[in-house]
């Protein structure tokens, strides 16, 4: 009898934790593991704007999937641009552009989630994005050649707009973005004899009145203080009305002259999610708490891609954020269920209260809420740095990580243009290839061509 297929979407925290638990759960001859992921290393994203700001390397957060001693998983390097639950097939265009088909008889869905974007003129084209390993390597390259050529130029116009960099997005990622990267500038800019730190101006944007408004008033405050302490102007309640190539309008009026946007105003799910004839909740693919797909045998989903509903607040109808700490504890959760369903056995409910929130501001600045207990300053730097430290999945990885920490205290910054770009970094049109993936009717005919083929 041939063994069960399965098929896992997605090397993120979920499907990653997932497929190691699988293979820790299952003896060889249970299961048949296939993962589909265009890379084949996990990205410890809470770290990446470190990256961007040359504070840790970019190898130091990606997880090779293949160091596991227990590594018996099969990675097919591509993405999944289609799923048919009914012939239970999954369409994947491999990273040559080939396009195949993984047949399986258990599918995992994790394939996480892409930066959430709305219809401004100009958007895709000229903002950078910070959702990647690439696109944190480039950033990096990109904020230090405007420093160079804001030097090298005698235009005062061109030199303004060079120094002026635009942050939108006023949650984790941006406010995390916006102060490693500022602080990467302050102090690039003293080894620039010909400009001025007064010339640099940073600013951060959001249409929401608070700052990360889940911390909560008090440290929503002390982020916003510790922000504008910096230098760092940060608009709420402002948005991006128009995106140019050496201009953002905002929709205050105003119009900044930047050869720099970066956009990280959230995340959405996967476009996989919406090649699927099922039901959706605010685009995530609605599960029920033991995370299998309703009306589709042998699916599961988690993570950011799926709706899975948040049982530790009281059956209030809310569900899980898209966060690490739900993504792994998820995927633990779904792998045992997966593994109980091959055996017959009787699945469980996943249930995970929050433990808290860490924000890490670079230098000795944070903000944290480890439990529920506020901390602003070195304890909440200690918790943050702790916390991210711990949740590394290899000893590779904490030992890059403590080691780049260490230097960077004790040597400083670099500001090494490393030259992956050729003349501009790719913007979010590039590097979010969303016109990739089929829309339902697409991936009903696709099957339809594979049985009549035989």
């Amino acid at each position: 009898m041939a063994r069960p297929r399965i098929l896992v979407v997605g090397a993120g925290f979920a499907g990653v934790e997932c497929v190691r638990r699988l293979e820790r759960g299952l003896s060889p001859g249970e299961a048949d593991i296939c993962v589909v992921t265009p890379h084949s290393y996990q990205l410890y994203l809470p770290l990446l704007p470190q990256v961007a700001s040359g504070v840790l390397t970019p190898q130091s957060i990606a997880v090779s999937l293949r160091r596991s001693s227990r590594h018996r998983t099969r990675i097919v390097p591509g993405t999944a641009i289609g799923v048919d639950t009914t012939a239970k097939v999954v369409i994947v265009r491999k990273i040559t552009g080939e396009v195949i088909d993984r047949p399986y008889d258990h599918l995992v869905l994790a394939p996480g989630s892409v930066t959430r974007t709305f219809d401004i003129p100009g958007l895709l084209d000229h903002a950078r994005g910070m959702k990647t390993l690439a696109e944190a390597a480039y950033l990096r390259d990109h904020v230090i050649a405007q420093l160079d050529l804001a030097d090298a130029s005698e235009d005062e116009d061109e030199r303004a707009a060079r120094l002026c960099f635009v942050v939108v997005g006023g949650g984790y990622a941006g406010t995390e973005t916006a102060a490693c990267l500022q602080r990467l500038t302050d102090h690039a800019v003293k080894r620039y004899p010909r400009l001025d730190a007064r010339q640099i101006s940073w600013h951060l944007l959001d249409t929401a009145p608070k700052l990360m408004p889940e911390l909560g008033d008090s440290l929503g405050r002390a982020a916003l203080e510790i922000m504008r302490r910096r230098g760092i102007r940060v608009s709420l309640g402002v948005g991006v009305a128009k995106a140019g190539p050496e201009e953002v309008t905002l929709t205050d009026g105003r119009i900044l002259a930047t050869r720099t946007l970066i956009w990280t105003a959230g995340v959405a799910a996967s476009p996989l999610i919406a090649t699927m004839d099922a039901q959706t909740e605010k685009g995530r693919l609605l599960v029920t708490p033991q995370m299998t797909v309703p009306q589709a045998a042998g699916v599961f989903a988690l993570g950011d891609a799926a709706a899975v509903p948040d049982l530790a607040k009281g059956g209030t109808g809310a569900i899980c954020p898209p966060t690490a700490q739900h993504a792994l504890r998820q995927g633990r959760v779904l792998a045992d269920n997966l593994v109980a369903s091959l055996r017959g056995q009787p699945l469980r409910s996943y249930v995970h209260r929050d433990l808290g929130l860490v924000v890490d501001l670079g230098g000795t600045d944070a903000v944290s809420k480890p439990l529920g207990v506020p901390l602003r300053g070195l304890p909440a730097q200690a918790v943050a740095r702790g916390y991210h430290w711990s949740a590394l999945r290899t000893n590779v990885a904490k030992t890059r990580v403590m080691t780049n920490w260490l230097l960077n205290a004790v040597a400083g910054d670099d500001f090494v243009r490393t030259g992956f770009q050729s003349a501009r970094p790719p913007t979010l049109r590039e590097f979010e290839d969303r016109d990739m993936y089929l829309t339902p009717a697409q991936v009903r005919e696709h099957t339809r061509s594979l049985l009549a083929a035989g």
